[in-house]
């Protein structure tokens, strides 16, 4: 059998598995996806067990057990920062200690016992990596250049929160790093907090809210919170800042100095809230920007690998990109933490003598972060026959060209198809799908199908060779991480937003595919290539027949505040209890008026936690 590392990240956020053979991905999943728990940290057992099912092999076939991070180093961090901080983090270092005295500092006799429990064989040696490193190796071992600079930008690791590495050939080098309590990663997620969303889940959302508002706090977060340097580095004013002391992120400076208390938790957002969202947004940039100028200095490289959860800031990557800092930008789908599990493991199979076969092909080895469990057509058949689920069975080329017909007529289609992604974004396998050209589905998409907040965005697919008509994109972004503006051929004249502001600017039509089209002309655009993901590429090239058009609306296969979909039955359950109007599930299409009424005991929505 191959050469077998099985990665391991679990007890901060996004616990996952994934698992290298010979130094190339072959398996990855996050365990939210099988817990159905949002941003689940626990001990990732279904994920791991996934992964050497996936491959038929046991614990006993794995040479080797890597995990993310070092948590002696970790704990001596944390140590550190409350007896720092005494005595106003007594509290909270009262609350932690015990957790981090009886399991944490020694995690690898709990992932021992853990993988134990699985009963799949003998547990292998368990090596520690640290969590920059893990990063780093997830985004240049996994990555398509034989060298390349190499940023990891986060809230914090061990002590590291923005690393610069030099990757080349099987070897990585550290160049230089910036430490806690310094992080980007944190100044962001404290402006998330203040403005009333949750760390670590709704960082995505202040980046979406900022194109509504004007960056006119920007000057005071760099004169009061932020002092930059020329190279990017950079220190946090602390005195602004409450996550040293205790478990909230900002306090009474950070009211004292925008205006008044944060925003509570589903609370009216106000001027404030996208102002202050759009001025933390463009510092970040402006930090990004530095520090990539900065890895190039320091390698001497003309292409960048990206990881870390900062790297999640699709804006900031787009600046890079637009920017011409680099020839080429790869940035690692999963560049959270998920990822760090399969940095880990690509890190220790690299020093075990793997290689990185797939450099030659000038291809990464994500597969298209397709690693994921796949249920085959035999599976979904016998789900849909014993539920008695109505159902016609189509072969692909009659399934995507009915589809296309459906969202070219305005229907949103729920998109079931192969193995599952690895990482945040849907890629078209686990996707809600619509009409980009229409522009009442951003609005019926938000309300009725996703239950979230109105003003976040939507993000276009569209086949690669079609990008350049809709967006000024120079380069493929094959996982959805790069914010592209709209091409001019593609916009409409706006003679005036009529004074309009907030929330309301998306009253207005900007594109021929306003569904995909923020209100500063952007997209979170997917390019779509035959290779990683053919059933995909065929319905585009459908969708394109049918309506003159492959850009679509891609959004995740879930609700607000649930894991994207894993199962035949978590994807007809959530068609069911939502407006989707047609399910393509495998090789079957449903039809939402085909169906038995749906009941159920409960409210789910109330068993769902909001992000």
């Amino acid at each position: 059998m191959s050469d077998l590392v099985l990665g391991i990240s679990a007890y901060y956020h996004d616990s996952s598995a994934a698992l290298v053979s010979d130094g190339r991905p072959v398996a990855a999943a996050q365990e939210e996806r099988f817990t159905r728990r949002r941003h689940d940290s626990s001990f990732p057992a279904h994920a791991a067990a996934y992964c050497l099912d996936e491959v038929g092999a046991t614990l006993a076939d794995v040479s080797a057990i890597a995990y993310y991070e070092d948590p002696a180093l970790k704990f001596r961090r944390v140590l550190a920062t409350y007896l720092g901080a005494v005595p106003f983090g007594l509290a909270s270092f009262r609350d932690t200690l015990p957790d981090w005295w009886s399991s944490k500092r020694r995690i690898t006799d709990v992932v021992r016992r853990e993988l134990e429990g699985l009963d799949r064989g003998r547990v292998p040696e368990i090596m520690c990596r640290r969590h920059h490193e893990s990063h780093a190796a997830s985004a240049f071992f996994a990555g398509p250049y034989e060298s390349a600079a190499v940023l990891c930008i986060d809230g914090v690791g061990e002590w590291a929160t923005t690393s610069v590495w030099h990757g080349q050939g099987t070897r990585l080098k550290p160049m230089a790093e910036i430490r806690f309590p310094h992080s980007l990663g944190l100044l962001y997620s404290a402006f998330t907090y203040f403005c009333g969303f949750k760390v670590d889940s709704g960082e995505y959302k202040l980046m979406g809210l900022a194109p509504y508002g004007e960056p006119r706090y920007a000057d005071l977060i760099r004169e009061r919170l932020i002092d930059v340097k020329p190279d990017g580095s950079f220190r946090l004013n602390m005195r602004y800042f409450e996550f040293l002391r205790g478990q909230v992120m900002t306090g009474r400076g950070f009211e004292k100095l925008f205006g008044g208390p944060r925003r509570e938790p589903e609370g009216e957002l106000t001027r404030r809230e996208f102002d202050l969202a759009a001025s933390v947004q463009l510092v970040t940039e402006e930090v990004v920007l530095k520090l990539a100028r900065t890895a190039r200095e320091l390698t001497g490289e003309s292409r960048l690998c990206l990881a870390g959860g900062v790297a999640l800031n699709c804006v900031a990557n787009g600046r890079i990109v637009a920017d011409a800092l680099f020839d080429e930008v790869w940035i690692q789908p999963a560049a959270g933490d998920a990822g760090g599990a399969l940095g880990a493991a690509l890190a220790v199979a690299m020093d075990r003598g793997a290689g990185r076969a797939h450099v030659g092909t000038g291809r990464d080895a994500m597969s298209g972060a397709l690693l994921g469990p796949e249920y085959d057509d035999d599976r979904i058949a016998a789900y849909l026959t014993a539920a008695g689920i109505p159902h016609r069975r189509l072969e692909p080329a009659e399934l995507a060209a009915e589809v296309a017909k459906s969202i070219g007529a305005g229907m949103v289609v729920g998109w079931f198809q192969g193995r599952m992604e690895f990482g945040p974004r849907a890629l078209g396998s686990r996707s809600i799908l619509g009409d980009a050209r229409d522009p009442r589905t951003q609005s019926v998409m938000n309300l009725k199908i996703k239950f979230r907040e109105s003003f976040r965005p939507f993000a276009p697919s569209v086949l690669a060779e079609d990008a350049k008509d809709f967006f000024d994109l120079p380069q493929d972004s094959p996982y959805m991480l790069v914010v592209a503006p709209v091409a001019e051929a593609a916009r409409l004249a706006v003679e005036t937003d009529d004074g309009l502001t907030g929330i309301d600017l998306l009253k207005v039509a900007r594109s021929v595919i306003p569904a995909v089209t923020h209100v500063d002309y952007s997209a979170r655009v997917q390019t779509v290539g035959p290779r990683d993901n053919p059933g995909y590429h065929r319905l585009l090239t459908a969708l394109k027949r049918e309506t003159g058009s492959s850009v679509v609306v891609n959004t995740s296969f879930n609700v607000r505040g649930e894991p994207i979909v894993n199962t035949p039955h978590e994807a007809y359950t959530c068609f069911m209890r939502t407006d989707i109007d047609v399910l393509a599930l495998g090789g079957f299409l449903l039809h939402k008026s085909d169906q038995p009424e749906w009941k159920e005991d409960l409210d789910w929505r109330a068993e769902v936690p909001l992000d």
